[in-house]
């Protein structure tokens, strides 16, 4: 995920927030619909200053804010000793080492209060007499146990108390991971639709898939393998010229991991069994 939004991700967000349509944005703006779904556009970076500012206006949040000059929306002139930030963290914030947007959606999250109660109760030790406790009376009864019918050691009774003992560390551990779990996985479903996040779909299954159609296609070695390196690169092959199609061919005959005994130079076929020269 990116460091920071974008203009078009912050106006995007900001329609979403308040549950607004394209349409019903331009009828309370006064702004097209065409130029605000534009403006949410991620490869149109022409909105004017006007609609800029009346966008921030709408929106209760400042023109620096869209601009990406400032980070916040709705606290812009919050003093920094309220924060009770420490000088580590606040040079752990301004360096760039880490993603402070990242940051920003777990310390946000609904479960992140709980994610921290959780770690305090085991950083103060809160709950660790109680535990103590726990295991103290299981340990007892497993000790009179022993000595009034000394049991085998894996009898039912017997093993039951040695595995009631609880480990405090391992019990944090887990009560913690499923706190982060749950968060970062809210997370990561939240921008599955990214342009920064990896398809579903892994590289390999992909690459079979594109090659069994090739390998499929009826046509000459060099056309197949001309093919299978235009899906890879996204490059529609059907719309390649005759010049472009030789020039790839070229190309490919140079690469020690697409050469062929076949020498069809000068013979190519093009297109849907068309043959080209």
């Amino acid at each position: 995920m990116n460091i920071t939004l974008t203009i078009q991700e912050k106006l995007k967000d900001l329609r979403i927030e308040k549950g607004l349509t394209l349409e019903q944005l331009a009828e309370q703006t006064g702004i097209s619909k065409s130029a605000l779904g534009k403006y949410e556009s991620d490869d149109y970076k022409d909105i004017s200053p006007f609609n800029l500012a009346a966008l921030a206006k709408f929106y209760g949040v400042s023109s620096d804010y869209l601009l990406g000059l400032s980070e916040q929306k709705n606290h812009p002139n919050t003093e920094l000793q309220k924060l009770h930030l420490s000088d580590n963290m606040l040079d752990l914030l301004k360096s760039g080492k880490i993603n402070n947007r990242l940051l920003c959606e777990i310390a946000t999250h609904e479960n992140f209060i709980r994610l921290l109660t959780d770690i305090e109760i085991y950083v103060d030790r809160i709950a660790s007499m109680q535990i103590d406790n726990l295991n103290a009376v299981v340990e007892l009864a497993r000790t009179k146990v022993l000595e009034k019918y000394n049991p085998d050691k894996n009898e039912l009774y017997l093993r039951t108390l040695e595995v009631s003992n609880i480990a405090k560390d391992d019990y944090f551990i887990h009560l913690v991971h499923q706190d982060i779990d749950c968060i970062i996985k809210d997370i990561r479903e939240l921008h599955k639709t990214d342009n920064t996040t990896a398809p579903d779909s892994s590289y390999i299954d992909e690459f079979k898939k594109a090659f069994d159609e090739v390998n499929n296609f009826k046509g000459s070695e060099q056309e197949k393998k001309a093919r299978l390196f235009c899906k890879q690169l996204g490059i529609n092959y059907a719309k390649l010229s005759t010049e472009e199609y030789v020039n790839l061919i070229h190309i490919l005959e140079k690469s020690s991991l697409a050469k062929s005994n076949n020498n069809l130079r000068g013979k190519f076929t093009h297109g849907k069994g068309k043959r080209k020269r």
